[in-house]
């Protein structure tokens, strides 16, 4: 459970990141995922994934 919340931690750190220091740029950003089509971020979405399972993957592999 330790390394659950250090985990999620590390990723609010990281999503919070580019509001902090790109507030105006990440309204531009958000206006633009507003127009994208479904479609579109799914399949983002999905990649996002499956690299993120990847990386997990690779992560507890190596390091363990």
């Amino acid at each position: 459970m330790d390394f659950f919340l250090c985990v999620i931690g590390m990723v609010m750190i990281v999503e919070g990141l580019p509001y902090f220091a790109f507030p105006d740029r990440m309204k531009e950003m958000m206006n633009r995922v507003l127009e994208m089509p479904d479609q579109t971020l799914r399949k983002f979405g999905f990649i996002l994934m499956i690299a993120g399972l990847f990386l997990a993957y690779i992560g507890r592999g190596y390091f363990r």
